[in-house]
């Protein structure tokens, strides 16, 4: 068993109306120091794999087909492994 930790930001060149919101935000509350927000998601998986290759051939498969658009966002993720109960 392994552990996908899998966090998806959207490319520099997308507006990203949330994160202008949430500077817009935390400026109010006095956070001046704040120079900019970018928001992301954040995904975890567990994938019943035979090694940490395979794990992470599913993972990018995953990511390329279902988690992300892949025209507007960028995916990095890290495998771990778990034990098994």
């Amino acid at each position: 068993m392994y552990k996908a930790c899998i966090q998806i930001t959207l490319r520099p060149s997308i507006l990203d109306p949330q994160g202008k919101a949430v500077h817009h935000a935390v400026h109010q509350l006095g956070y001046d120091s704040v120079e900019s927000v970018r928001m992301g998601k954040y995904a975890e998986v567990s994938l019943a794999a035979e090694s940490r290759e395979e794990a992470e051939k599913m993972t990018r498969e995953l990511c390329e087909r279902v988690l992300t658009n892949p025209v507007m966002e960028d995916f990095t993720f890290t495998i771990a492994p778990v034990a098994r109960p």
